[in-house]
């Protein structure tokens, strides 16, 4: 293993990030080789324990001479996050100082080639990040990048021209639900590792051994030992399942059972009312249409202080709010849907 340390000119003198990048060399260059991140919003760490976990296994693996592919690892992948603290709370979603969301605004290059991406020297920091992130993971054929939600199931974002290719990973790695895109119009790391593929001749785009997707490991309070290692095991597998490593005494993965649906099949519930919110439901609970989703205390105390939110179709709960307050028309939850939403959006889903 190898590692380096990448930094980031900051925004004003004497200002700087870093952070490492750990390399395993591959013994076969015929192999597909892998890139894993973590944390892009940098509060975001069931990926990062989950990748500390990974580590010895990768190491075990290279003392054994089972390293077949090379192998890219960015534990922590936004130093700039990281560090911004408001009043004492973290904040590593946005870039404060530009108030962009770390995971968009990627560039969506035209073909697999970092001779491609523009020269962000006098740009922002955040703009700095993003191009370094995609320098260090473009040329890999399997690329995850290691996210959480509020509260939720464990599950991927997987564009339409990689499934049911994926079908395997989503299995290996253990997830609950595979919510399927085909745009992307904001620039997040994930549209930014697959669109530069999309008009290659086919030889160049390899759709058959291509892995992109975002990882969303559960809630970002899921942060646990047994959770951790278990995510670890799942990435293994995912690993030796496509021949980064072998490991001959480890089974195929299975068919896969979970939850598969369009992105257009989410339904977001803003809230109608800003309040407290009492949830009738938890991910992974199936709803029928019109079940009670949740109560928003909008006027304690009073006889119509209360506003009933009910399903507008059957499904299943991926994910609530973690925080139990709310305003008017943030989002309540995400039910994925047996049909296609009413209020159907397309790119992502949150800012």
């Amino acid at each position: 293993m190898r590692k380096s340390i990448e930094r980031i000119a900051g925004d004003s003198e004497g200002v700087s990030y870093e952070f490492p990048v750990f390399r395993f060399e591959g013994s076969d260059k015929s192999a597909p080789s892998a890139y894993l991140q973590a944390a892009l919003h940098a509060g975001e760490l069931p990926g990062v324990v989950a990748v500390d976990a990974l580590m010895p296994m990768l190491a075990k693996a290279e003392a054994e001479g089972r390293v077949n592919g090379d192998i890219t690892i960015v534990p922590q992948a936004n130093p700039i996050g990281r560090a911004q603290y408001h009043f004492g709370e973290h904040q590593g979603r946005f870039h404060l100082g530009t108030r962009n969301n770390f995971n968009r605004g990627f560039p969506l290059l035209a073909a697999p080639d970092t001779k491609l991406l523009p020269d962000t020297a006098p740009g922002t920091a955040d703009q700095r990040l993003k191009t370094c992130l995609l320098k260090l993971s473009i040329g890999h054929d399997i690329v995850l990048d290691l996210h959480c939600d509020d509260e939720g199931l464990a599950y991927l974002y997987v564009h339409t021209c990689l499934w049911p290719d994926m079908a395997d990973c989503a299995a290996a790695m253990g997830v609950d639900a595979v919510v399927l895109w085909d745009e992307d119009t904001d620039g997040t790391f994930e549209g930014a590792s697959i669109m530069p593929y999309q008009n290659v001749p086919a030889d160049v785009a390899r759709f058959d051994r291509r892995v992109a997707t975002t990882v969303e490991y559960r809630g970002i309070l899921d942060v646990d030992g047994a959770l951790a290692a278990s995510d670890a095991e799942g990435l293994y597998r995912l690993l030796v399942a496509r021949g980064v490593i072998a490991d001959p005494a480890l089974p195929a993965p299975g068919p896969f059972t979970g939850t598969v649906v369009p992105l257009e099949n989410i339904d977001m519930m803003p809230a109608p009312r800003a309040g407290a919110v009492l949830y009738d439901v938890k991910p992974g609970d199936r709803v029928a249409k019109g079940a009670r989703l949740a109560t928003i205390v909008h006027a304690p105390g009073e006889a119509d202080g209360r506003t009933e939110v009910f399903a507008p179709q059957a499904g299943l709960i991926l994910t609530r709010r973690s925080r139990r307050i709310i305003r008017a028309g943030e989002d309540l939850l995400k039910l994925v849907g047996d049909n296609k939403s009413a209020d159907a959006r397309s790119g992502t889903l949150e800012d």
